[in-house]
């Protein structure tokens, strides 16, 4: 099984470097991305179950072993999340196929597109299973040399201006991220997480602060936790429809990831929760508040991307195995989730000719289907029972009423006004796409008056064609958020076991009898 683990990088960096090398060849690179994705998939899979059925599994690059050679690293969580990443690149990658198919390639031009998009990949695969904090940042840096790519597709003003922000940020981000590697190894001599955790007890306390607080500052840019997502809402949205909806459902949970790793393997002994369970707070109102106050769909559900990176930080602030399996569980069921309804909105838009929700309007009658598509996940995110939103959340309050503090009611009810506000802003944003008809316009108009003031509120693209692929893809998405709930119960159970394992950190046996994969 060993050998299996560098492959899931190697796959798609080879698949990239194929699809530069046939530049020209559109149907060569889309066979190239589709088998490479497939491939970890099943790959994924694969480790899945072995690592659940019996335990971690450990790889020594070219057999050089800690701390000189590079570890990877997969347990449950880590093939947990690469098997829902490739699902959803593959999704993303259908959808994109049809939109190149239908737009001539206007917005993701073939040559550049499909290897930057296994770039991306590889660096979100090689984040997930990283044994080391460096090879973790060499992970973010490979995703987001290939983000820089594909935000600024196509080349608008819009793109290149918001293209330079993102940049910007995650420069800064990778600065502090290196900066703090940098104190670590000093401090201890080693950045390979297992003996980070175990050297870590030897230095005072106030340095174990110092550390902890660099690399999660670093960690919460890249997570958009407030007051750190500013970047965000202003980012996505000018992508073309499939680069947002990757971006939205991947790149922000790879932050969440170092944080999972970082407060339940490096620093057990630095408590920082209540520091942790107040961003939270603040992360989930603030973000939420945004969404309800915007007119734009892309925006709306950027800002509720922003408030739902609450509810994982609040599960990890817990601070307890059962609530760090619930984030676990909530992590995979949002980024499925997210990504579906970002499709769905772009759907919308090739349909309507904008994304304003007070200017689509009559969707109901038009495109009976795509009401369907946007319904079910939009409900979903916003937490009605049965589905995996309410599942998700409720697993977190059961962990935080478990600890019974003060503190922990506070959290509970603000994530409940949170699911709430999301539910609301999503249903009104239905509501006048679907529902609304045209003699309904004057009636409504003083109602949704005080969203014209709102960013994009006004925009209008080309109304386009909506290709098969296109509807398949997000019908499939669809399927997949539903199977959350009709699976919920042994998903939710291998999110517990994956909590239990990696609270407290994995032993340092598990590294240093690391398999050469040769």
């Amino acid at each position: 099984m060993s050998a299996l683990v560098p492959l899931l990088v190697g796959i798609p960096l080879i698949g990239a470097a194929i699809n530069l090398i046939f530049g020209r060849r559109k149907k060569t690179q889309i066979v190239v991305s589709v088998a490479s994705l497939a491939a970890v998939l099943v790959l994924g899979a694969i480790l899945l179950v072995a690592v659940d059925t019996n335990g971690p599994i450990a790889v020594a690059i070219a057999a050089w072993q800690i701390p000189l050679g590079i570890v990877l690293y997969v347990d449950v969580l880590a093939a947990l999340l690469v098997v829902v990443t490739s699902i959803v690149l593959l999704a993303v990658l259908l959808f994109s196929i049809g939109q190149g198919a239908a737009d001539n390639d206007e917005d993701t031009p073939v040559s550049i597109f499909y290897p930057a998009y296994l770039i991306l990949g590889a660096g979100i695969f090689n984040a997930f299973i990283a044994g080391d904090l460096f090879n973790l940042y060499v992970g973010f840096e490979i995703l987001l040399v290939a983000s820089y790519v594909l935000i600024t597709l196509g080349g608008t003003e819009s793109r290149i201006r918001t293209g330079v922000v993102y940049i910007v940020v995650s420069l800064v981000s990778s600065i502090l991220f290196l900066a703090a590697i940098a104190m670590v190894y000093g401090a201890l001599g080693t950045v390979n997480m297992v003996q980070i955790s175990e050297r870590m007890a030897m230095l005072p306390q106030d340095t174990q602060t110092i550390l902890h607080l660099m690399l999660l500052l670093a960690f919460a840019i890249k997570a958009a936790v407030f007051p750190l997502s500013f970047w965000l809402p202003d980012s996505y949205p000018t992508a073309p429809a499939p680069v947002t909806a990757v971006f939205a459902g991947l790149l922000t949970k790879v932050g969440v990831y170092a944080i999972i790793r970082t407060e339940t393997q490096l620093f057990v002994d630095n408590d920082i929760n209540f520091l942790l369970l107040m961003v939270a707070l603040a992360t989930m109102i603030v973000g939420v508040l945004g969404a309800v106050a915007q007119a734009e769909l892309k925006r709306i559900l950027s800002f509720t991307l922003v408030s739902h990176i609450g509810y994982m930080i609040f599960g990890l602030a817990i601070n307890t195995p059962l609530a760090v399996g619930a984030t676990i569980y909530y992590i995979v069921h949002h980024i499925i989730v997210q990504t579906t309804l970002f499709l769905a909105v772009g759907l919308i838009e090739r349909r309507a000719g904008s994304t304003s929700i007070l200017k689509v309007k009559g969707l109901m009658r038009a495109a009976p289907l795509l009401a369907v598509l946007y319904f079910i996940p939009a409900i979903n995110l916003g937490g009605l029972p049965p589905f995996s939103g309410f599942i998700g959340k409720y697993a977190l309050f059961d962990a935080a009423a478990q600890v019974g503090t003060p503190v922990m009611i506070v959290l509970i009810v603000g994530g409940i006004v949170t699911s709430i506000l999301t539910l609301y802003a999503l249903m009104r944003a239905w509501n006048l796409s679907f529902w609304r008809e045209d003699d309904d316009s004057a009636e409504t108009s003083e109602r949704i008056a005080y969203l014209g003031n709102a960013p994009a509120a006004t925009i209008s693209t080309e109304r386009r064609t909506i290709p098969r692929i296109m509807t398949v893809a997000t019908a499939g998405m669809v399927i997949v958020t539903i199977s959350l709930t009709v699976f919920a119960g042994p998903l939710l159970d291998a999110c517990l076991r994956a909590g239990e394992r990696i609270y407290g950190g994995v032993t340092l046996v598990q590294l240093q009898d690391a398999e050469d994969p040769r």
